[in-house]
């Protein structure tokens, strides 16, 4: 019969502790190195987990196990781990509850804009729209919830990537290319780059006319969302002019203070 050495019982004792915030060490460990692996793309190896998350290999290697074991990690056959599929599935429940909670707030952005309001979430290199409340125009614009985007065409894509390091930006860019949808569309890192240097100094993003010629976007991060979360509001760009743009954004950063406050509470809880 196999027996554990002591030094093989430390380690699981060590694992399964209560952690410092009261829950228990092994589950903040694994879902930690679940998170690491999101930011790497979704894939990495061993070495590099432990790098990152200054765990020994032997812990990383147990914990990795298991989630291979519940689906929630895939080992490749180049022995490099990657996210299971398992976790759309809880992705795809956590990105409808957020759009649920999000609404009444959407809904006071179309009482209050008269355009219609967006939210959406930076997925791997897309924008996925999580919720929407159209405005009562007659004439307003629609975005199907779950539609995906490429970032570099929308108001919501530059918001989201408005603090990212440069240097990421470039690889997202080259990764999924600067389609034109419309001749005002930005296709080149440099514009891109520049029009998040706007969206640092202004608070906010515009699509003007660059996603769909005739329409003008305007959005703003939800700050300190538990993940990368935007709000907009889209209309007719003879509606959304310039004037109306010094209006709108000061309403939207307020919504979108108040539901980070609202997203941070529910997180947390």
């Amino acid at each position: 019969m196999p027996t554990s050495s002591a030094s093989d019982a430390s380690t699981e004792s060590a694992a399964s502790k209560p952690a410092a915030s009261g829950g228990v060490q092994s589950l903040e460990r694994a879902f930690d190195l679940l998170e690491r692996m999101a930011d790497a793309g979704g894939e990495v190896g061993l070495s590099e987990l432990s790098a990152s998350s200054g765990l020994p290999l032997p812990t990383i290697h147990r914990l990795m196990r298991t989630l291979v074991a519940t689906g929630y990690v895939r080992q490749q056959p180049n022995r490099r781990y990657s996210l299971g599929p398992r976790l759309i599935r809880l992705g795809e429940s956590a990105s409808r509850l957020l759009g649920t909670w999000a609404r009444p707030y959407l809904a006071r952005l179309v009482e209050e804009t008269g355009e219609t309001a967006n939210m959406a979430l930076l997925d791997g290199d897309e924008i996925v729209y999580v919720a929407q409340v159209p405005s009562k125009h007659s004439m307003r614009m629609f975005t199907e919830v779950g539609r995906r985007v490429l970032p570099h065409s929308t108001g919501v894509g530059k918001a989201l990537l408005a603090d990212t390091p440069a240097d990421e930006v470039r690889a997202l860019l080259a990764r999924t290319g600067m389609p034109a949808a419309t001749e005002k569309t930005i296709t080149t890192p440099e514009g891109f780059l520049a029009a998040l240097e706007d969206v640092r100094r202004t608070g906010y993003a515009v699509d003007d006319n660059e996603q769909e010629i005739g329409v003008r976007c305007l959005a703003v991060s939800v700050p300190e969302s538990p993940t990368a979360a935007a709000i907009s509001i889209s209309g007719p760009a003879g509606r959304v002019t310039e004037a109306a743009t010094d209006k709108i954004v000061p309403i939207l950063q307020q919504v979108a203070a108040e539901l980070s406050v609202v997203l941070a509470s529910t997180n947390g809880s």
